[in-house]
């Protein structure tokens, strides 16, 4: 029984000492933590730069060096700044590339700073003043619309026809024509539909509207490239700078004062429009639309950045151009788009209006044909004399 009694004693004495004990290191532990978390961090080491700077800010974080950026400053900077995760984000931010099991160009790369610029570009000033020079120059050719009205001839048709586009012709001319309208307005839904559609017609109708017009666009910029290249070795020959073009720029053909001048087959303004748009911005966009197209041939994201500025940039220009073009094909001229659609025009219409490749023709040292049966169609009410 007293053994009994003794055994219990020597036992509640152990597990007192024990638990004494324990409540001593956590008491310990406590003030070492308090200590540190009151004591104000390590002075951050300063490059040899900033230490003879005068008028530093000691505040601002240091730039990364071998001191600040290791694994034990990281460790001491997470006791006095828990969660502080600039080290690594200025890493990732930093454009160097890193590890990755991922094969592939700028795999190893996780964030491109220079993407940042791109996307405020994109969204800012190239959509920006775009936008508005698109509106503007629709203003302007609705001014002058509204001022000249639809340009008509000065005698009346004479009911016989010249063939002025072949067959071949035209359909390179319509082929590039809708091929070119479908691009610009899948690009335009693109470029502008988040801020002007979107609001209108709703998310569900507005994805399908840019699901579709994305596909349409990537499809189809191949093929206008196709049409572009036809378009020149076709039309070339009738493109060269001749007699009456630098005449015909001084007077703006003409479609101020009303009084015609004359020119080829084609006048310096749609010379212009072949050599600078169709040539020039034509290849220019399809090059770059390319680039962006076809991403598979490994080309970095700057690349394909500065394909996109390009792009938009001359796709803006080019619709510029096309809407002169196609006013002056429809609403500007009479008998202009009949030309390109039915491939004929009225020797009244050739000699006003393309008075050297009339009398080109009369003296036999341009090509022509007669009138075929179904060429007889309703020109002459579009071709009417004012």
């Amino acid at each position: 029984m007293g053994r009994s009694r003794v055994h219990v004693v020597r036992v509640s004495v152990s597990r007192m000492a024990v638990l004494v004990m324990t409540m001593l290191i956590a008491a310990a532990a406590g003030a070492a933590d308090t200590a540190t978390a009151t004591s104000p961090p390590p002075p951050a080491p300063q490059t040899a730069a900033a230490s003879q700077t005068p008028g530093a800010n000691p505040s601002a974080a240091p730039a990364p060096d071998s001191n600040n950026a290791s694994a034990a400053a990281a460790a001491r900077r997470q006791v006095v700044q828990p969660f502080n995760n600039a080290p690594v984000w200025r890493g990732a931010r930093s454009g160097e590339p890193h590890f990755t099991s991922i094969p592939g160009r700028e795999t190893n790369v996780l964030i491109q700073p220079q993407g940042q610029t791109w996307r405020t570009l994109r969204n800012s000033g190239l959509s920006f003043y775009g936008g508005w020079a698109l509106v503007a120059l629709f203003l302007v050719i609705a001014g002058f619309y509204s001022y000249r009205g639809t340009i008509r001839l000065h005698e009346p048709p004479t009911g016989r026809r010249i063939r002025r586009f072949t067959g071949f012709d035209r359909a390179v001319h319509w082929a590039t024509a809708i091929c070119f309208s479908i691009l610009a307005i899948s690009g335009l839904i693109m470029l502008f539909g988040k801020a002007l559609l979107l609001p209108l017609i709703g998310y569900t109708l507005f994805s399908w509207l840019a699901l579709l017009g994305k596909n349409l666009h990537n499809f189809l910029g191949p093929l206008f490239l196709v049409c572009t290249v036809l378009m020149f070795l076709n039309f070339v020959r009738d493109n060269f700078p001749e007699k009456g073009d630098w005449q015909w720029i001084r007077n703006f053909g003409g479609m101020l004062s009303g009084v015609e001048t004359p020119s080829g087959k084609f006048n310096a303004g749609e010379k212009l429009w072949f050599w600078g748009g169709v040539l020039l911005l034509g290849t220019a966009v399809s090059i770059s639309g390319l680039v962006l197209d076809f991403p598979n041939f490994n080309q970095t994201r700057q690349t394909m950045q500065i394909a996109h500025v390009v792009h938009l940039t001359v796709a803006t220009m080019f619709m510029l151009g096309a809407m002169g073009h196609i006013y002056m094909g429809t609403l500007g001229m009479a008998g202009a788009y009949e030309a390109m659609r039915y491939g004929y025009v009225d020797e009244q219409w050739a000699r006003e209006h393309h008075e050297y490749w009339y009398n080109a023709i009369k003296a036999g040292r341009s090509p022509t044909a007669p009138t075929p049966p179904s060429a007889a169609t309703s020109l002459d009410a579009s071709q009417r004399p004012a």
